[in-house]
């Protein structure tokens, strides 16, 4: 038997691994998952019901098309179906989107730091990464950000609002930074928590991208919406970009499960808005909470907080897994807290002021 591998893709090695949010211990306390930005509340009225009639035919492919929730999306939004492509989350348009615009030699740009899939889908692409740290204030340095673009960059993301920070860049400083981008690269604006945004300053990228060709919103029903065992996200782009994904995307990728959770879901915008607006007053009483504590926080417009805690922040993530409250520990960084139950978030803002208290 030979001994000798077949050959892979160079650019895969040394790749980070995603890490996904760790899982409250099982048989152990009673514990609380913070780490993942999910949702805590069940599915919106109508949506089980609506997955359960799907599932009698799951021996079917899904429509590969995504015709139905297209049309439900285009009505939402007032854009065209051609400007609209669907994947499997968010994070699976993305990685189309470097797919179709990136490879060996380009660049990308993002800042950093941000959400962590961003320097794996484009190590994967063989393109190369151009991190921009944050400003002190934990925000994208967007001054800096255009001052990197080169010849060879041909994507960059702004998370807003940033993922683990929770921050966000406002109209002005935004519409500034898209005017300094060459309209050859592309500026795809990640808002999976733009449903969570009190920030009236704070631009939808919906509205950016009607008058910008370069453009483009990605969003998810992941995090406001509960669905994320399902993995739908989508994009909204202008025809070229749009076509692109489409090309990239997995041949029924998105499950006719998915498919109908998500309509269902759009439909119970009402029900909706009051479960978002209950996170974010939760929000509020968290982030308030750490602050009377002593704890420096970032303003935060997601369903989740950031503590910088540089080398305690494995000391401070095991503390509170121990209290019953599973963070997300960023080693050597910081902690991203998602705000679920109020009785959970009472257990980790318990957990936070003893850990202070203590040293």
């Amino acid at each position: 038997m030979s001994e000798t591998s077949p050959k892979l893709r160079a650019e895969l090695d040394g790749i980070p691994t995603y890490k996904p949010g760790k899982p409250a211990a099982a048989g152990g306390p009673v514990a609380y998952k913070l780490s993942s930005n999910e949702n805590p509340y069940p599915p919106l009225p109508g949506v089980l019901e609506s997955v359960m009639a799907a599932a009698g035919s799951f021996n079917r492919y899904p429509d590969m098309m995504c015709t139905a929730l297209m049309n439900e999306l285009a009505d939402r939004f007032g854009v065209p179906v051609s400007h609209l492509s669907t994947g499997t989350g968010s994070v699976g348009v993305a990685q189309q989107l470097l797919q179709a615009t990136s490879g060996p030699g380009d660049e990308v740009i993002y800042a950093w730091r941000s959400f962590e899939a961003y320097p794996i889908i484009t190590q994967v692409s063989g393109a190369t990464s151009v991190q921009v740290p944050l400003t002190p204030g934990e925000v994208h340095d967007l001054d800096a950000m255009a001052d990197a673009i080169t010849d060879r960059t041909r994507l960059i993301f702004v998370c807003n609002p940033n993922n683990p920070t929770g921050t966000v860049v406002r109209r002005a400083e935004l519409e500034r930074f898209l005017d300094r981008v060459p309209g050859d690269v592309l500026v795809v604006l990640d808002e999976a928590y733009r449903e969570f945004i009190r920030d009236t300053s704070v631009p939808d990228g919906v509205e950016l991208y009607r008058e910008r060709p370069n453009v483009c919103v990605l969003r998810t029903f992941s995090k406001a919406y509960g669905l994320a065992g399902l993995r739908v996200g989508f994009a909204i782009a202008h025809e070229p970009v749009a076509a692109a994904l489409r090309k990239t995307a997995v041949p029924f990728g998105v499950s006719q499960l998915a498919q109908e959770a998500a309509i269902t879901s759009l439909r119970a915008e009402d029900e909706l808005l009051g479960r978002v607006g209950a996170l974010v007053c939760e929000r509020t009483r968290v982030a308030e909470g750490l602050r009377s504590q002593g704890w420096t926080v970032p303003e935060t417009q997601a369903n989740f907080v950031w503590l910088r805690l540089g080398d305690r922040t494995v000391e401070f993530a095991t503390a509170c897994e121990q209290a019953g409250a599973v963070v997300r520990p960023f080693s050597g960084e910081g902690v991203r807290v998602t705000i679920g139950e109020p009785e959970a978030n009472d257990i980790f803002l318990k957990a936070a002021d003893s850990f202070r208290k203590d040293r």
